[in-house]
């Protein structure tokens, strides 16, 4: 009872056998096929991607990119029909090693080669505009950080006045006699107005740079204007890169004017001149008590000097102190080098790029596990248990071929026919 139930299990199994073996005879009939269309696909997106890295249009250029584009297209045919004829027949562990290891190799080979030129066909111009838009981000955020300084600067007009106030209320003081005692435009009163003119004048220079700058942040954000419509105008994003390097080196020329019309600086230097460049005048005080009073009040206008000016030193270097705008320069880049710079944004193009390549592997790993199974079947039962009706047939007629070759042997040599005897007739 067992050994019929392990035949009848035998005999299912290779019967199955011999049904995958009838599959992949018919798969057989376009593997082939299929395989050169694969590769023939790949070789076109290779000299699409080949095409837009070299410069040159003439004649070799483009003979070039063919030839390389057909080594590639051969190279993939042949590397995947040695594998889809080879892994699956193996049947050593070390041999289908050496062969996994090899396919791998051959597969960075075959992506290093051509998908990311592939990628590049496929994705290369929407890459490169990528590229333009993340740097008209950068230019922008540079544009509004120096405008940003360069109106805090303006700021400090506010701060000058303030001091300029004061010193003009010190003054109008003195001049009534409030501050020293003695009413008159004297050696203190001098003082007071010479400050005062000189935080006016910087106060003038600072409210003379406010047009400029907003004229310059005006201009940036034009140009970022035409930049941002360069992105996305239709037409070929060579010839629109060229032109939006053009803008691009404007953009930078107004941010760099920006970062130059910051007052910061400027009041920085005010501030430390305030206090330690006084023209002192001279005491005109009529008695010693008056020129006393006169030298006791220029000492702490001095130090009123050296309060104010420590302020606005304050102010100009909490300005100067802000994050400058980062350095900005546009570096066009071929459809390729953005393809790969860009790779997580162009996700979709790459895998389709990679599995026009690699898809084979998955028909060799078909392949080699339906050889498996096959062997598997096969290995339980013996030859004869395998043969077909017409197997049979075919081996019966070559047993009776043989057969009758063998009696041919075996018989002995026929003996010559005797010559016939010729009848002589009587003459009648």
């Amino acid at each position: 009872m067992d050994d019929r139930k392990m035949s009848e299990a035998e005999a299912r199994a290779a019967r199955d056998a011999k049904a995958l073996e009838g599959h992949l005879g018919w798969l057989d009939t376009f593997t082939g096929t299929a395989l050169g269309v694969l590769a023939a696909a790949s070789g076109i997106y290779t000299y699409l991607g080949v095409r837009g890295l070299l410069d040159d249009t003439g004649a070799l250029t483009t003979f070039a990119a063919l030839a390389y584009s057909v080594a590639v297209s051969v190279g993939i045919f042949v590397f995947w029909s040695y594998m889809m004829r080879l892994l699956p027949a193996v049947r050593g562990a070390s041999a289908r090693m050496g062969l996994l290891l090899s396919m791998a190799l051959g597969c960075v080979a075959i992506v290093a080669m051509s998908s990311w030129l592939n990628a590049a066909a496929l994705a290369g111009a929407a890459a490169v505009e990528q590229h333009l838009a993340r740097t008209v981000q950068d230019y922008q955020a540079s544009l509004e950080r120096a405008h940003a300084i360069a109106v805090s600067g303006q700021g400090l007009s506010r701060d000058v006045e303030r001091v300029r106030t004061s010193f003009e209320d010190l003054s109008a003081q003195e001049a009534t006699g409030d501050l020293s005692g003695v009413a008159g435009r004297g050696a203190v009163f001098r003082v007071l107005t010479q400050k005062a003119d000189e935080l006016e004048a910087l106060e003038a220079q600072i409210v003379a740079q406010e047009p400029l700058v907003e004229a310059a942040f005006q201009q940036g954000n034009e140009i970022l204007s035409r930049m941002r419509g360069l992105t996305v105008e239709p037409g070929p994003v060579e010839a629109r890169s060229v032109e939006f390097s053009e803008e691009a080196v404007r953009l930078a020329g107004i941010v760099t004017q920006l970062r130059q019309l910051s007052v910061a600086p400027l009041v920085e230097r005010a501030a430390q001149d305030l206090s330690a460049t006084v023209v002192m005048p001279r005491l005109d005080g009529a008695t010693d008590d008056i020129r006393t009073g006169q030298a006791e009040t220029i000492t702490s206008v001095l130090d009123v000097l050296g309060q104010r000016a420590e302020t606005l030193r304050a102010a100009s270097a909490e300005v100067m102190a802000m994050e400058q705008p980062q350095e900005t320069v546009y570096t066009p880049v071929s459809t390729a080098d953005a393809v790969i710079r860009y790779a997580g944004n162009f996700i979709p193009s790459w895998a389709g790029a990679i599995a026009i390549d690699l898809l084979p592997a998955v028909l060799v790993f078909i392949l080699t596990i339906v050889q498996s199974a096959i062997r598997a079947g096969r290995d339980r039962v013996s030859v004869e248990d395998t043969l077909t009706l017409a197997e049979l047939r075919a081996a019966l007629r070559a047993a009776r071929d043989v057969e009758d070759v063998l009696n041919h042997t075996d018989d002995p040599p026929a003996r010559p026919a005797a010559p016939p005897v010729p009848i002589r007739t009587k003459p009648e």
